[in-house]
């Protein structure tokens, strides 16, 4: 027996996703446009931050973890021709340059150290002290550079009454944004954008997968990656265009892949996992949509979209309730290693309910 009727479907889908991507893409343009402001400040101040781009909710260096918290990546300038680098050697320095006795710890699986020497072309700026250390670029003193811009730009655009710089534990760079509706925390990340390789840790797609298809593969691995300045000494990698290229055309076979997801998002938010700063975000979700799409290969299994949603939703319940989540590209990485647990057990009881009796929040 079917838990929910088309008609269900698409009653929520108009009146709570539709809804929600209206309001979602109005706060993202509002958001856009004072960022967009505040990076064309910082590049006229210093040419190695590069101004964001207006293009929407689409834009590749803009990520909605959820309707009130975005993720936005600032390109850098002045670093091409990228090559990966095999040695491995010790760090014994402090993020400040000071001496250490022992080494810095090693980068987990979706990081790396970042050279200078990488780099066939780099622009002097970056071999200077503020921000290189032995030849090492330091996220931190990158980070400490454009907080310390934001901060004078959010003066000069005369945007303090809409713009805070937000306290943090940590040196990545939080503002809040004031917009007509709500106020949204957005991260500013600066990233070097390296569309020339694929980084040698993503070890992707595994053997004997069907999807996506070989072609599509050699397209997103043709797009490169990114390296985000998130923690003091190593760079984050990132795949925006990867995912973003998945993403296009995903249903281009009649599926319902994106219309489970968008579901699966709208009850997150509303019942499962709600609050500003949710334990999982779209990202998370994201990454179940392709292992699921990765698992279940074929058109035929997503013709019919309850049976698509549940598996997905089952999927999500797995990971939440083991606490375990691949990343889809460096499958050694768990991105709910660092979660509240008591939260994640909290959502795995909600999911649990859900599959037990599974009826959409139509109210």
């Amino acid at each position: 027996m079917k838990p929910f009727t088309e008609e269900d479907v698409e009653f929520y889908i108009q009146n709570k996703v539709e809804r929600r991507h209206h309001l979602v893409s109005k706060t993202v343009d509002e958001v856009q446009k004072i960022i967009q402001q505040l990076t064309a400040e910082i590049s006229y101040r210093d040419a190695r931050f590069q101004a964001i781009s207006n293009s929407g909710v689409h834009n590749e260096n803009f990520r909605v973890l959820a309707p009130s918290h975005f993720l936005i990546t600032v390109p850098l300038r002045g670093l091409t021709g990228y090559r990966e680098r095999q040695v491995r050697h010790w760090r014994y320095y402090t993020v400040h340059g000071a001496k250490l006795l022992s080494p810095v710890r090693d980068p987990e699986e979706l990081q790396q150290w970042l050279e200078v020497e990488q780099f066939s072309k780099s622009l002097q700026q970056w071999h200077e002290t503020e921000v290189n250390i032995e030849g090492d670029l330091v996220p931190a003193k990158v980070l400490a550079i454009f907080r310390e811009l934001m901060e004078k730009s959010i003066t000069s655009c005369h945007l303090s009454s809409k713009v805070s710089i937000l306290e943090s534990f940590s040196s990545v760079v939080r503002v809040a944004v004031e917009t007509p509706d709500s106020q949204v925390e957005v991260e500013l990340v600066p990233t070097v954008e390296i569309p020339t390789c694929w980084p040698e840790r993503a070890r992707w797609p595994r053997c004997f997968k069907r999807w996506p298809s070989q072609e599509k593969v050699q397209c997103i691995k043709s797009f490169g990656f990114n390296l985000l300045a998130r923690s003091n000494y190593h760079w984050q990698l990132g795949f925006s265009r990867a995912e973003h290229m998945l993403i296009e055309g995903l249903d281009e076979d009649g599926g319902c892949r994106m219309k489970c997801f968008r579901v699966m998002r709208q009850m997150k938010e509303d019942v499962w996992c709600t609050g500003n700063k949710p334990v999982l975000t779209t990202y998370h979700l994201q990454m179940v949509l392709f292992w699921t799409c990765e698992k279940y290969p074929r058109t035929k299994d997503w013709l019919c979209f309850w049976e698509g949603f549940l598996r997905m939703v089952q999927k999500l319940h797995k990971c939440v309730s083991q606490h375990f989540l691949k990343h889809y590209f460096v499958r050694g990485t768990n991105l709910l290693k660092y979660a509240n647990t008591s939260d994640l057990d909290l959502v795995a009881g909600k999911l649990a309910v859900f599959l037990e009796n599974p009826v959409l929040c139509l109210d």
